[in-house]
């Protein structure tokens, strides 16, 4: 990895770049794909789906008798695992449910807001070299919970025309309603205008490549909605001399295998620390069955020195990391101050596979600095609020003259004769 020693601040935006292109590079490919699956429906799917996934599967839709076949090959051990998982998550993202709520603001106005699901939700779960199946459970368990009329699921096939087995049998266990042999760029796009086999989804969720990513906001502009701009994974550890080293190094290694594009940093004010940091991590990567990809993300990877806990806690908020691991004497000055960060992870024994897995919070999380101005996937990513007001005549009349200044302070004429023509009904009949 590379090791910074105290960078200046004139260098922080050069320093935190991700190793990613830039949407102009991809863009262009991108619509075309976009505008093809619009006009043609699943011929491009199909076509897109043989060229980038080498395959091109008779079927589009999983049916029943594939999805019980994958339940025979996922292992008793592992069902009681998801079955884990499934409940820790259920449990935090059920917590978070909210009343209504209901305010007269001033006498006979009385107004309230309620939370209503959004009907129809597209899930879209990386397959490839890393099937997701952890990713289902992140998004189809709150969308049950929130009441979504709708989920549909879209992966990438293998190179025999299958979704994996554990995606399959956690898709059944969670409820989703429809499973398409669908990925990359085609998926978000059949889901964003719907085809003859892929229906049209009202906000689409899940994590994916960079050209995945740039599909999803390219989608917001056919009027579909999307989680986040959440891109390729990423990890921050800030730790000094009393984090277990070889803790730090596993878990810097744990996001640094998701993919090549990945990116991981540990930020340190203990020069020694991030010595034996680095040892350690030659040693752990030697037997990582996808050693390769975690090597090409360690070169995107970074080992920095900062003098002191003021400067650390300062780059941590510049950076705004997806994931943050806290192990650190200064515990509590980090975590009452980070404001930059997508899920954060603290002390020795909270590696940030746990929030992967099973603790119950969401893995769904915003990438690329998105965590300054985005949340993580919640309850309340499945749901739309809706306000309401019922106002009497003392209501009305308690607020109308208000109204009539306002409006006819704007120039709004028709707003303010809304207005003066109920107040006037009100004079009428006294």
């Amino acid at each position: 990895m590379n090791k910074i020693y105290n960078p200046q601040r004139s260098t922080w935006p050069e320093l935190l770049q991700r190793p990613t292109q830039t949407i102009g590079d991809i863009e262009a490919m991108v619509k075309e794909i976009f505008r093809e699956v619009r006009d043609k429906g699943d011929r491009a799917v199909a076509k897109y789906t043989s060229l980038f996934d080498g395959v091109s599967p008779k079927n589009v839709a999983v049916t029943a008798v594939e999805i019980e076949a994958a339940s025979g090959m996922v292992s008793d051990e592992l069902k009681e695992a998801i079955a884990l998982a499934k409940s820790n998550i259920e449990k935090f993202h059920t917590a978070q449910k909210t009343e209504r709520v209901t305010v007269s603001t001033v006498q006979g106005v009385q107004c309230w807001q309620e939370k209503k699901p959004i009907d129809k939700i597209g899930l879209y779960i990386p397959g490839g070299t890393a099937p997701l199946f952890s990713t289902v459970l992140m998004l189809a368990v709150p969308a049950a919970i929130a009441g979504c009329g709708e989920i549909v699921l879209c992966s990438p096939p293998d190179k025999q025309g299958n979704i994996h087995p554990a995606i399959l049998y956690t898709a059944k266990l969670c409820g989703v309603d429809r499973i398409l042999k669908v990925g990359g760029i085609q998926a978000i796009a059949g889901m964003t205008f719907g085809t003859e086999s892929i229906p049209q989804v009202y906000k689409i969720f899940g994590p994916g490549n960079q050209y995945v990513t740039v599909a999803k906001q390219l989608a917001t502009r056919y009027g579909v909605a999307i989680d986040m701009p959440a891109g390729p994974s990423e990890l921050l550890v800030l730790a000094d001399d009393s984090a277990d080293t070889g803790f730090v190094a596993s878990d810097l290694l744990s996001q640094a295998e998701h993919g090549k594009d990945s990116q991981v940093l540990l930020v340190s004010t203990s020069k020694d620390l991030i010595e034996r940091v680095e040892e350690e991590l030659e040693e752990q990567i030697k037997v990582l069955p996808r050693k390769e990809i975690a090597a090409a993300a360690i070169g995107n990877s970074k080992l920095i020195y900062v003098k002191d806990k003021e400067t650390a806690l300062d780059l941590v908020n510049s950076y705004g990391p997806e994931h943050l691991i806290i192990c650190s004497d200064e515990e509590e000055f980090y975590v009452n101050a980070v404001v930059n960060a997508g899920s954060v992870f603290i002390g020795n024994y909270t590696p940030e596979s746990a929030g992967d897995y099973a603790s119950g919070t969401n893995h769904t999380l915003p990438t690329n600095g998105y965590a300054r101005n985005y949340s993580g996937v919640n309850l309340d990513s499945f749901t739309k609020a809706i306000t309401f007001q019922k106002i009497t005549e003392k209501g009305i009349g308690n607020i109308g003259k208000a109204i009539e200044l306002m409006a006819e302070a704007e120039g709004l004429q028709a707003h303010k004769n809304a207005v003066s023509l109920r107040l006037n009904r009100i004079k009428e009949g006294k």
